[in-house]
């Protein structure tokens, strides 16, 4: 059996994006299906990671056909910047020019900027289909550009067709923050629901997604994101310092500025704790997070790195004696589920997560026993929580004792991703 999968994220791109479909395609071999990936020529990525093409099987597949992005353009009249291509064209500091040019973006270029690809890729893959043996398409998004794709090869070919959301489409944490028209937003629900309801199954990451989207398509079904490693059963040296690790990108609306004042706090009421503590942000920062964290008086115990290949990023896990987590602080938070959480439970270091207590993440948190979650605005709670840690800190018992994780392992993933592609076939 072949199937087809859309991505514009793949390898040398870094990122959560990326690594969801490169593992996947790593796996569904052993599962008696062949991947096919079509993916860009000349891509755009805000981050690259050379170290995942190590992933990619022998053998396989891969089409690319260039595309044309406005990014381009943007660049040229922003005085030769890169443009950013993730949520950070919403900064909250942005210049009249920035302003604009996200106006245009939300209302001109819909789904996405990615849209100039469409045509191109309906036409290459229509011809690819029928000249090659092809028994399911897989569209990945966002960019909702690459669903758009797979819409008209259906609607071209009726082939079956399978799309993942890896994020929500409306409901995207972002979403609200755009300076849609009434008229764009209309056409973002409308394309959407044509998306839903003419995919012969539909894969989301969490359940308050598929609640979401069952009233669109009964066949929404949940296949998380994971970790492919082993865990190792060594014990591995642990930081000096109370080491507090928060890994990926880090916004405005992600900006935990309860911790900031906790930590701020409980330096003035416990001995030693200032001394005792380091904060360590791997990945990119909104400016925001760099005040909060200065004007909390917590410059000399932050550690700032940038972006780290993903075998790096998993050594800092694993040493960490506390590992943070920050949900965006949005309308859409109760559904989001970082993709850092299945790497942190296999580091097994204690969670510390901030967001809705009754959300997706807090039951994964609650099910693998893994860690603890407080709401945006639990200060004192917060405190008590890190109080705590940080008396296990002192003690040398600072442990975690998770539970049931193996399922969040890629192979066992895409066992059932093998599943759903058979039974979708059939």
């Amino acid at each position: 059996m072949k199937v087809l999968i859309l991505t514009y994220y793949w390898p040398p791109a870094g990122g959560s994006g990326v690594q969801r479909w490169l593992k996947f395609v790593k796996y569904l071999q052993g599962f008696g299906i062949t991947p096919i990936v079509y993916t860009v020529d000349n891509p755009d990525f805000s981050i690259e990671d050379i170290g995942l093409s190590k992933d990619i099987p022998e053998g396989i597949e891969v089409l690319k056909q260039p595309i044309w992005e406005p990014y381009q353009l943007v660049s040229f009249f922003s005085k030769g910047k890169k443009a950013k291509t993730n949520a950070g064209f919403l900064k909250s500091n942005q210049t009249l020019f920035g302003r604009f040019s996200t106006y245009i973006r939300a209302n001109y270029f819909i789904p996405d900027a990615r849209m100039f690809w469409i045509k191109p890729s309906v036409k290459f893959l229509e011809k690819y289909i029928k000249e090659n043996s092809v028994d399911i398409i897989i569209s990945s998004g966002p960019p909702h550009s690459l669903h758009k794709i797979a819409l008209e090869l259906k609607q071209k070919t009726n082939i079956k067709w399978i799309s993942d959301f890896r994020d929500p489409w409306t409901d995207i944490d972002y979403f609200h923050q755009l300076p849609l028209t009434e008229k764009a937003k209309r056409k973002h629900f409308s394309m959407e629901q044509e998306v839903l309801e003419n995919s012969d199954s539909v894969i989301v990451v969490g359940k308050t997604m598929r609640e979401n989207y069952l009233k669109f398509n009964k066949k929404t079904v949940v296949i998380t994101n994971g970790y492919d490693v082993d865990i190792s059963v060594e014990k591995t040296k642990l930081d000096s310092k109370f080491s507090i690790t928060h890994i990926g990108m880090m916004n405005e609306d992600r900006n935990p500025i309860i911790l900031w004042k906790s930590l701020a706090l409980l330096s003035n009421e416990i001995k030693g704790f200032s001394e005792n503590f380091t904060i360590q942000l791997i990945g990119n920062l909104d400016a925001s997070v760099i005040d909060a964290i200065r004007e909390n008086g917590l410059m000399e115990n932050t550690k700032l790195i940038a972006y780290l290949p993903h075998e790096e990023v998993y050594e800092y896990q694993k040493k960490s004696q506390l590992l943070l987590l920050a949900v965006n602080n949005v309308p859409s938070a109760k559904g989001i589920i970082t993709g850092k959480i299945f790497e942190y439970l296999v580091a097994k270091r204690p969670i510390l997560a901030i967001g809705p207590i009754d959300g997706d993440l807090a039951e994964i948190l609650r099910e693998t026993n893994s860690g603890t979650i407080v709401n945006f605005t639990e200060l004192e709670k917060i405190k008590e929580i890190i109080k705590r840690y940080y008396k296990d800190y002192l003690q040398q018992k600072l442990n975690v004792s998770s539970i049931d994780i193996h399922k969040y392992h890629r192979k066992e993933l895409t066992k059932e991703l093998a599943e759903l592609i058979k039974t979708t076939v059939c």
